[in-house]
């Protein structure tokens, strides 16, 4: 999976409102493949106002890898307003998506998932990527009437990055790292990144692939769903589980970056995404973590075996993006036991 054709890195989205039926390039010879298990768990309900709020993200975080969040203060008013645009975006005709899509080598735009490229069919999604303000890429869609999606985007931004730096400073607590390692939570050199994802109703949803698995390369995801079912975790002894959305609740999970950081005690979450005949979906990702210059490593515990070796995010990243499979293994210190 290192290696990347010019034609996978390039590929945009299929016209979803023409197709009648299941194209090859979007036919997976296994969609469904995991331990052959069907978990019927679900991941715990943390509320972000409880006292033992910090205690709970622990146990969450170690057992599953993620949980859902309650009372986490981003108003419903504004979560509404984010759906009511991206749906305004996504149902546009093929032709006007396109004018916003992304350039080579950017992540920001329109287009497919990001992870397309690593795999050798298509998925079932469409996918708008914010960093910042998006308004270079809306005015291409929307030249004239573009200031109300690019203003409720940016305070989408930054109340997520709030709550994310709120959610980071316990889990590093937990984690035992340093105050003088994670001066970069709340400062402007902090990476956040807004992902609005669309999954059409799809006429053979047993052939199809909303997202394929993987890990996400951030320290957590913060990630609202709408209500309607489709994210699904993979649970040791479990499979996979699906994520039912729970009302008003935002999903967190681990990335790579936590999972190093933590000595794997939080390991990164891996997660897909299942669609539907009839109904489409909907769900935003802020994905946040430590700057690219950031040297990232397990905390120094006086008993305990650093796993990984120290590294900066850019490195990481790096290696992640040629090849996302061994990204951690290519990092684990070998044992000498």
């Amino acid at each position: 999976m290192a290696n990347i054709s010019e034609e996978a890195a390039n590929r945009i989205p299929l016209d979803f409102s023409s197709v009648k039926s299941l194209p090859d390039s979007h036919a997976w010879p296994h969609p469904g493949c995991s331990d052959g298990l069907s978990g019927s768990g679900s991941i715990p309900v943390v509320d972000l106002m409880d006292p033992n709020a910090m205690e709970a993200i622990g146990l969450a975080c170690e057992s599953w890898g993620a949980f859902q969040l309650n009372n986490h203060g981003i108003p419903l008013s504004l979560i509404e307003q984010v759906e009511v645009q991206a749906t305004r975006l996504f149902t546009l005709p093929a032709h006007r998506k396109f004018k916003a899509q992304r350039s080579p080598g950017s992540i920001t735009g329109y287009g497919p998932a990001l992870i397309s490229p690593f795999f050798p069919k298509s998925m079932w999604h469409e996918g708008f990527t914010i960093i910042g303000s998006p308004s270079d890429h809306a005015k291409r869609i929307w030249p004239y009437d573009h200031a109300r999606f690019c203003e409720i985007m940016e305070n989408y931004q930054k109340q997520m990055k709030k709550l994310a730096e709120e959610v980071t400073r316990m889990i590093l607590k937990l984690v035992g790292v340093r105050d003088e390692e994670k001066e970069w939570v709340g400062s402007s050199e902090s990476s956040g990144a807004l992902q609005l994802n669309w999954y059409p109703p799809c006429p053979e949803p047993e052939r199809a692939m909303g997202l394929a698995p993987h890990t996400d390369t951030s320290l957590l995801t913060i990630l609202y769903q709408a209500q309607t079912s489709g994210l699904e975790i993979l649970k040791q002894g479990e499979g996979w589980v699906p994520v039912r959305p729970h009302p008003g609740a935002l999903v967190v999970h681990a990335g790579d970056l936590l999972h190093v950081m933590s000595n794997a005690r939080f390991p990164s979450v891996l997660h897909r995404v299942t669609v539907n005949r009839t109904r489409q979906r909907y769900s935003f990702a802020y994905f946040y973590g430590p700057p690219q210059h950031c040297v990232i490593s397990p905390p120094a515990f006086q008993n305990s075996v650093p796993r990984f070796r120290a590294l900066t995010v850019k490195e990481y990243m790096d290696i992640k993006a040629n090849n996302p499979d061994l990204a951690l293994s290519s990092i684990t210190i070998a044992s000498t036991h």
